[in-house]
């Protein structure tokens, strides 16, 4: 495991941030204008309900080093894979026991600094807003595209959480009137659009005997990397896959347009490496049939910040901490002068 650090790591304070995913975590020292000073990144410890918390402790007494936490730390936050409640405790399926876990509480008890925790998609919103391709938009929305699909929704400089926390289950659009298996667990934009539909589309196509770069790979482990690969290589049908996607997309895109009016939408997550293959359906579907006045002014963009937007949304946050508890302690001083 190897802590890189930078040449800037000079300042009195910076903020702790994390990434906290399904299988890898991220964490980083970040200073007050958004650089990283000094990251570490490795497999989640799911040996135990409490072991990822043990482990993000653990990372921020490694990045303070050779200080304690609370003397290299103004503040930390966490972005996690999952719902975090107005209470602080975190539903994440993807780690074992994690049905209330009380996050916050534990992570401030032990490491004697305040922390925010926040859904990744939300954190991606927010990075993006503070040092991305939505940077000092007050309206947008980031649609965060891998093995599943979420949106952060930010209206008017702030996060849209919803009455329990489920805004931004952007998977669950309906797009068509398709209805499976899959349909029924994730929903409908996510069956067919997300990775693993390209990869079950890709499948259906190579059992069919599809001839071309797709024919060469397996059906039962073909990936969407692999189908982007084939569409690179001029594959037809691969091509014709992300095109079909891209359309998916281009709906779901428009209904969000026609919703919340965006200034921009951000395409971020495992997917945005293959925008090229499917932003052009998706940009032509969106025009199409969004809210006229609201599509002529959105922009589509691909995310700046790709694979370090939830870690730096998760900093603002943090920072966002620290300015707070300056605003109260600089009130109190004000009120007794």
């Amino acid at each position: 495991m190897l802590v890189t650090r930078t040449t800037e790591d000079t300042s009195p304070k910076n903020v702790f941030a994390a990434d906290l995913g399904g299988t890898k975590i991220s964490a980083a020292a970040v200073s007050r204008r958004g650089k990283i000073v000094a990251r570490v990144t490795e497999r989640v410890d799911t040996a135990s309900k409490s072991a990822p918390v043990f482990q993000i402790a653990r990372l921020a007494e490694q990045l303070a080093r050779p200080r304690r936490v609370d003397e290299a730390f103004e503040a930390g936050a966490v972005a996690v894979p999952g719902l975090v409640r107005r209470t602080g405790t975190v539903w994440a399926p993807n780690l074992p026991g994690w049905e209330s876990m009380p996050l916050r509480t534990r992570l401030e008890r032990a490491l004697k600094i305040p922390f925010a925790i926040e859904s990744d998609r939300n954190a991606a919103a927010v990075g993006e807003t503070w040092l991305g391709a939505a940077r000092g938009k007050s309206d947008a929305v980031m649609l965060v595209l891998g093995t599943g699909i979420g949106a952060g929704i930010i209206s008017g400089g702030k996060v849209i959480r919803g009455a329990h926390e489920l805004s931004g289950c952007a998977g669950w659009i309906v797009v068509n009137d398709w209805y499976t298996n899959e349909v029924r667990h994730v929903g409908q934009l996510e069956a067919f659009a997300a990775g693993p539909g390209i990869a079950r589309a890709a499948a259906a196509r190579i059992k069919a005997g599809t001839s071309g770069a797709l024919g060469m790979y397996g059906a039962e482990d073909v990936t969407s990397r692999d189908v982007a690969e084939a569409a690179r290589d001029g594959d037809p049908e691969a091509l014709a896959i992300f095109e079909e996607a891209g359309k998916m997309l281009g709906r779901a895109v428009a209904n969000i347009i026609s919703m919340f009016d965006p200034e921009v939408i951000i395409l971020g997550g495992g997917m945005a490496g293959a925008v090229d293959l499917f932003m052009p359906s998706l940009n032509a579907v969106a025009r199409e049939w969004a809210q006229p006045l609201a599509s002529r002014q959105v922009k589509i963009k691909r995310s700046q910040l790709l694979g370090d937007a939830n870690l730096l949304g998760a900093a603002r946050l943090a920072w966002g901490l620290v300015t707070a508890k300056e605003r109260e302690e600089k009130s109190g001083r004000a009120a007794r002068a």
